[in-house]
């Protein structure tokens, strides 16, 4: 069985937030915060986790932007649900698996980690 992971696409107007990756696959690249959904754990609980772990900010999830599945987009396999999520608390702040926690505006992205750029374009139209 396949790995399930989520990942959060939080939007601020015409910014996103994205964090440097401290551990391989794709140390020291810019992705979207997320990561493994725990045992027992829904999908919409795990990227509230995983967003609140690496940035220091409490989410809402807004919608599914959708499932992504290619083998190739993670050497290990996992499948990803991408949610599209607003912030509602905290004040940002790096976790323990971020080098880095940036926004950067939607319109000069730096390159990013697995198929994180095809999500944040298919978030930007549901916009």
């Amino acid at each position: 069985m396949r790995p399930a992971t989520v990942d959060a696409v939080i939007i601020d107007g015409s910014r996103v937030l994205l964090v440097k990756r401290r551990f391989e696959p794709f140390k020291g690249r810019w992705a979207l915060p997320g990561g493994f959904v725990d045992d027992n754990e829904t999908v919409e609980q795990a990227v509230g986790r995983e967003a609140l772990e690496e940035t220091s900010l409490k989410v809402k999830v807004k919608k599914i932007i959708g499932v992504y599945s290619d083998p190739r987009r993670d050497r290990r396999g996992n499948i990803t649900v991408a949610f599209l999520v607003k912030f509602v608390g905290g004040k940002l702040g790096k976790g323990d698996e971020a080098k880095e926690v940036k926004w950067f505006k939607l319109d000069e992205l730096p390159p990013l980690a697995f198929d994180h750029a095809k999500i944040i374009k298919d978030a930007r139209r549901m916009l």
